[in-house]
């Protein structure tokens, strides 16, 4: 029989920890809920959750009846803030919003929550933003919220620094890094691709009902021509397939959904940008793509506008059709990031629903309001639909 480790963080003695597995394997199944353990045994360690949920997770927990996602951002900072979470929840259940994006991996490559895994304990790349991630998700379920976690993979600047011979080089052989400074990891080294499905089952485990892979690219910021990579004469858009094709093998039998955040020109464009990142390289490897279509990031003169911001529903409209052909007969379906945030135009009410109707148009297509701020109203969105 294979051992069960006691976590790092709590010395149980093995009566009790039986006892937990065996009451964990039954709230697995639905019939007691993990808070009520937890409650009983004063217990408030994730991290031995994490291990003890591990026991049934791949057999006991399905994938999550499949819905069209209506969502919002947030940061693990935001989530873990009870205030701000029943805010949320509160805007979520007056609106047709049904759905939470919560950082698990941020930008900064840190970890957000107590990890097990091996190598993020090792090198310390974790920072316990979310203290109770269990207990969230629980909560978001009891209220019928989808929850995704956002997990950033080639921008990971703290891997990049601590692990160096994974970083992507430059050509004096130092570690390159963009125009802001941020150095990135290798995006052909398979040890990123494994680091980062390592993080994305713990999180499964927690209980995310998906995993949403963010930075999933080549750098477009700095001097990316002196950029080295381990197999340099391997095309970036064969490489990012690669990739792809790598988490829908690994994850194939998790409980949990996969989606990609695209560039919003891939809609539009299939030459991969320089970033690698092309819709028909993807489609058929996830289950769902959210390609940013901020109008705000559009250039001057795109269809003709001086302005794409103050044009939302032109600029998504002229998205969706150009792209949404390449996902006819697909696994994957379409999921746009849309702008709840001021820059170019007020977003308000108008802008806003503009985006949306835009999208709505084709069936099953959901979308996700990003405001880096977390500040989000009930502007722009119908009242109480729900599914």
């Amino acid at each position: 029989m294979k051992k069960i480790e006691i976590p790092r963080s709590k010395k149980i003695h093995s009566f009790f920890y039986l006892i937990l597995v065996i009451l964990t394997a039954i709230a697995a199944a639905g019939l007691i809920s993990y808070e009520l353990i937890k409650t009983e045994f004063e217990i408030s360690s994730t991290s031995l959750f994490t291990q003890l949920q591990k026991v049934n997770t791949n057999t006991a927990k399905q994938k999550p009846k499949e819905r069209v996602v209506k969502g919002v951002y947030l940061t693990a900072y935001s989530a873990n803030s009870n205030s701000k979470l029943d805010s949320i929840i509160d805007l979520i259940n007056s609106t047709e919003l049904n759905a939470i994006v919560i950082d698990i991996k941020d930008y900064s490559g840190k970890v957000l929550f107590d990890s097990d895994v091996p190598l993020v304990n090792e090198l310390d790349t974790e920072r316990y933003h979310l203290t109770d991630p269990i207990s969230l998700i629980e909560k978001l379920h009891q209220n019928n919220i989808y929850v995704i976690a956002r997990q950033t993979v080639f921008q990971d600047p703290i891997l990049a620094n601590k692990k160096p011979e994974w970083a992507i080089k430059n050509s004096n052989g130092g570690i390159w890094r963009d125009y802001k400074g941020l150095a990135w990891v290798d995006p052909t080294r398979t040890e990123i691709w494994e680091y980062n499905r390592d993080i994305a089952k713990e999180a499964i485990a927690l209980g995310f009902d998906e995993i949403n892979f963010d930075y999933v690219r080549y750098p477009s910021d700095g001097p990316v021509s002196s950029a080295r990579y381990l197999y340099n004469d391997r095309l970036k858009t064969e490489n990012m397939g690669l990739f792809y094709q790598y988490l829908s093998k690994e994850l194939s039998n998790e409980s949990a959904y996969i989606s990609l955040d695209l560039f919003g020109f891939v809609m539009e464009r299939h030459d991969g940008m320089s970033i690698g990142q092309r819709l028909e390289d993807a489609t058929s490897e996830v289950d769902y793509i959210s390609p940013m279509m901020y109008p705000s990031h559009y250039p001057v003169g795109h269809l003709g506008l001086v302005n794409p911001a103050a044009n939302p529903y032109a600029v998504i409209d002229n998205g969706m059709k150009k792209g949404e052909p390449w996902f006819q007969d697909k696994r994957a379906k379409v999921r746009p990031w849309i702008q709840a945030f001021n820059i170019g135009a007020e977003y308000g009410a108008t802008n806003i629903r503009a985006q949306i109707d835009a999208i709505e148009k084709y069936p099953n297509a959901g979308w996700l309001l990003w405001n880096a701020s977390n500040r989000y109203t009930n502007a722009g969105l119908k009242e109480n639909s729900k599914e």
